[in-house]
């Protein structure tokens, strides 16, 4: 699962996830907020912006092979509290990951940094039963939401309690230089061409200033430090690590 507050902040992980779809597993971008404040919005209604997005992420999700979800957090608005976690702890209960990718801790954007923290947060809350069938209030909650699409099913004859997701979760974040968690290099050579679609696709909508070179010398340049053509780099926060037989 991938976790990010704006559409296009998936970027700096696509290929990893295109991969990752390519050997079977199954995937879900989940963003946060609409990202609504995008100065290409200008003055376009909320409910446009609703219809724009989701044809993003359909897009996207389309391209790596993956399902997607959006929330409606408030671009620039999230806050980072408990009430933003549980949202995405009933989601990790219903999809079980095994695995999260998100932003770094010390992005200057506080949204990036806010998905962050209720995306680490999460894995706590999602283990536990109670909190993930609340309601506002603290109460427990009738049947529970079904959330593996973009479009929550709040109440009806269809829904209903989750469990909880206790298996370890391990939680990757794009690599920041200051940050005290090992690297990890994912090989994206065989699945650059994915991520420089999805790159150019976000490029040609918001107008950036950058060339399909300047993008492939991004992931050239981490593939370098690894050994590789190309490759994404990330930082390893949490991990559940098993015996090995020998160090390599």
């Amino acid at each position: 699962m991938a976790v990010f507050a704006h559409p296009d902040d998936e970027i700096g992980c696509a290929g990893t996830l295109a991969k990752h779809a390519a050997r079977g597993d199954e995937i879900m971008l989940v963003w946060t907020t609409l990202g609504e404040l995008a100065s290409q919005f200008g003055d376009t209604s909320h409910e446009e912006v609703t219809r724009i997005r989701r044809e993003h992420g359909a897009w996207v999700a389309d391209k790596i092979g993956a399902q997607y979800h959006f929330f409606d957090m408030g671009d620039s608005r999230m806050t980072g509290h408990r009430d933003e976690a549980l949202q995405l702890a009933k989601l990790y209960a219903t999809f079980r990951p095994n695995a999260v990718i998100t932003w770094s801790d010390d992005h200057p954007h506080p949204d990036h940094r806010m998905t962050a923290k209720i995306a680490f947060d999460a894995i706590t809350l999602a283990r536990i039963p109670k909190i993930v069938n609340e309601v506002g209030g603290g109460q427990p909650m009738p049947p529970a939401p079904d959330l593996s699409g973009d479009d929550a099913v709040e109440s009806g004859d269809d829904v209903r309690r989750l469990e909880a997701w206790r298996d370890p979760i391990r939680f990757y974040q794009y690599f920041a230089p200051a940050s005290p968690y090992p690297e990890v290099f994912v090989d994206t050579s065989d699945t650059l061409e994915t991520a420089a679609a999805i790159a150019s696709y976000y490029r040609d909508f918001y107008k950036w200033q950058w060339t399909d070179d300047l993008f492939r010398e991004g992931r050239a340049g981490a593939g370098r430090l690894a050994g590789v053509k190309y490759a994404e780099r990330f930082n390893l926060r949490a991990s559940h690590l098993k015996a090995r037989d020998f160090l390599d």
